[in-house]
């Protein structure tokens, strides 16, 4: 097995294996990369540990981001996994459930839960 084979499994099994469920959602946010100017992404889906989201540009995993969702201040980001102009992002520190769940009712409509 290849390097890059090993990688993907595990990158394959980290997605399978989150601590916290995750919510199905559609956000309309602002992804800010290091370095870089922000621009408009949606919000895939979001937990308390990260979040999946659009990106305009390919962000390379192990850099760091910052995500405004509307009504907050920006949260700052590692980013996991891009591929086909999504990205996969872990929040540098989790989100208060509170805030989570205001969120959550804040854009809920269709959305669904689905386990992590």
């Amino acid at each position: 097995m290849t390097l890059q084979n090993a990688f993907g499994r595990y990158d394959i099994a980290a997605q399978e294996d989150r601590s916290a469920p995750r919510t199905k959602i559609a956000i309309p946010a602002q992804l800010r990369p290091s370095g870089a100017r922000p621009f408009q992404t949606v919000v895939n889906d979001l937990s308390l540990s990260g979040f999946s989201a659009t990106s305009i540009t390919r962000l390379h995993p192990g850099s760091v981001c910052w995500l405004t969702l509307p009504g907050l201040a920006a949260l700052q980001a590692e980013v996991i996994w891009w591929d086909d102009n999504r990205c996969g992002c872990a929040f540098a520190q989790l989100l208060n459930p509170i805030v989570h769940d205001a969120i959550i009712d804040r854009h809920s409509g269709n959305n669904t839960m689905f386990g992590g």
